[in-house]
């Protein structure tokens, strides 16, 4: 019987039903890191499953660097308004928003979301973007679409 803490602490970092993590728990033979690890590529796997699925909300999100000087905004839309609405789908706009602005206005063509998704997380160098959204999706169990980018320089 998988402890019950460890069920607890996995639920608030994956968001994963409790079915799921009792799963993982007895396939990694209780060892968390190797649980988490098959949490997050089932959920990464889910994510792919829901790519179909058609886009009906979203939200507008901007980033401005505290310079002033250089910004970016990101489309970023989903399936219902209540999960555009959700802390992480809010999370995740703010943070590609603030890839947008980070990145060399050489590499971004204003149209060029398909090489965006295959940047290199800003704060996560080992993830694509494209990764952390599907992270994101298989957490809130919506498709998730950059629908536009756009960055700004003085």
């Amino acid at each position: 019987m998988a402890n019950l803490e460890l069920i607890k602490k996995l639920r608030e970092e994956t968001s994963a039903s409790v079915s799921d993590i009792r799963n993982a728990l007895d396939e990694a033979q209780g060892y968390e890191d190797k649980a988490r690890e098959l949490l997050k590529k089932r959920g990464l796997e889910r994510a792919e499953k829901k790519s179909e699925r058609e886009i009906k909300a979203g939200r507008v999100f901007s980033y401005v660097h505290h310079t002033g000087t250089v910004g970016g905004t990101v489309v970023l839309g989903c399936e219902t308004d209540f999960v555009a609405k959700t802390e992480d789908f809010q999370k995740l706009g703010n943070e590609l928003a603030m890839q947008v602005s980070s990145t060399s206005e050489s590499s971004m063509a204003p149209e060029s979301v398909e090489d965006f998704l295959k940047q290199d997380y800003i704060r996560d160098p080992g993830k694509s973007v494209k990764t952390l959204i599907k992270e994101v999706v298989g957490k809130l169990g919506e498709n998730i679409v950059v629908v536009e980018i756009k960055r700004f320089q003085v």
